[in-house]
């Protein structure tokens, strides 16, 4: 037993070290190292490499039968398993047999109304107000809106630059004309605290990949910077450094919720409400359902499709006979 336990770590760290060298995103990093200590924990801190097909497939019949996962969860888990066995342990995982698989839901999105989302955005100040309405008025996730550097922007073109969006994919977005003046206004902000941090002997941030090793320098330029800078710097305990992230999430989180409380909006709206209204409302002005993929960043146009159901309409815009009394 103490062989194993000690032997778990290093299978972990090895697990951590093949999600970064294939440049998997952090969060699917944690995700995936947490599903892997589960399936150990779950069959007694085994080893993996001691166990196979029917070890995997009690563990996800597990989590679909006794935790009652969704579908989605136990999608994960299972492509964190196939992911250890493939890229850690060094082999495939063949049949799964009769997997019991979690009934997928069928859930349609929240949407608010174009009244509904004023009424927010009017509950919303300062920063957290701009962050908001550029998830509306540009399409984007959370993470997406507050990763936005300085050099995304690009005022010229209307555009906005989404760097590794869900699935490791950059595409472009609009800028709307309304956002152009809040975004100028809270650059120039940025741009004075990263002055004052420069002027410490700070400034820095951190960069994607190898580029602060590549180009050291960068980490202070201000193309480089966050859209949206934390209030205050973080501090390294080792080292003594100090650098500026951006707004967390948390912040932007409670502000919506606080914002939807004082405007009455009687549904259960988040950050990632905007996105869905976003697609929502362009598909009502009768955009094509092809250009909102593009602008959402999705893989596959059924995952778009979803706001055609959102509408009640259908893909031809059908409307009830009663409609026409």
């Amino acid at each position: 037993m103490c062989s194993q336990q000690s032997a778990e770590p290093k299978l972990l760290d090895r697990m951590r070290d093949a999600l970064r060298t294939r440049h998997y995103s952090a969060r699917t990093e944690k995700a995936y190292l947490l599903w892997a200590r589960r399936f150990i924990v779950f069959h007694h801190v085994r080893h993996p490499d001691e166990m196979g097909e029917d070890e995997v497939n009690a563990f996800l019949t597990h989590l679909a039968v006794d935790l009652g996962v969704s579908a989605s969860t136990q999608t994960q888990a299972l492509s964190a398993l196939l992911f250890l066995y493939r890229h850690v342990i060094g082999h495939d995982l063949g049949s799964l047999g009769d997997l019991v698989r979690a009934r997928k839901s069928e859930r349609l999105p929240v949407v608010m109304t174009r009244g509904e989302v004023r009424a927010v955005l009017g509950m919303m100040t300062g920063e957290c107000r701009l962050a908001a309405a550029v998830m509306y008025g540009c399409g984007l996730r959370l993470s997406e809106c507050l990763r936005l550097r300085v050099q995304d922007i690009d005022f010229g073109a209307n555009e906005i630059l989404v760097r590794n969006g869900k699935g490791a994919k950059d595409r472009v977005t609009m800028l709307p004309d309304t956002l152009k003046g809040p975004l100028r206004e809270q650059l120039r902000r940025a741009h004075a605290v990263h002055q004052s941090d420069l002027e410490a002997g700070w400034g820095r941030v951190m960069l994607p990949g190898a580029l602060d090793r590549k180009y050291t320098s960068a980490a202070a330029q201000w193309r480089w910077q966050w859209v949206f800078p934390q209030e205050r710097r973080w501090k390294d305990m080792r080292t003594g450094g100090q650098g500026r992230h951006h707004m967390h999430p948390t912040v932007l989180q409670r502000a919506v919720k606080q914002a939807v409380l004082r405007a009455g909006v009687q549904k259960n709206v988040g950050c990632h409400t905007f996105r869905h209204s976003f697609a929502t409302h362009l598909l009502e002005s009768g955009y094509d359902i092809r250009t909102i993929q593009e602008l959402l960043g999705h893989k596959d146009v059924r995952t778009t499709m979803i706001y055609t159901h959102v509408l009640n309409r259908g893909g031809c815009g059908v409307r009830s006979p009663l409609d026409e009394f």
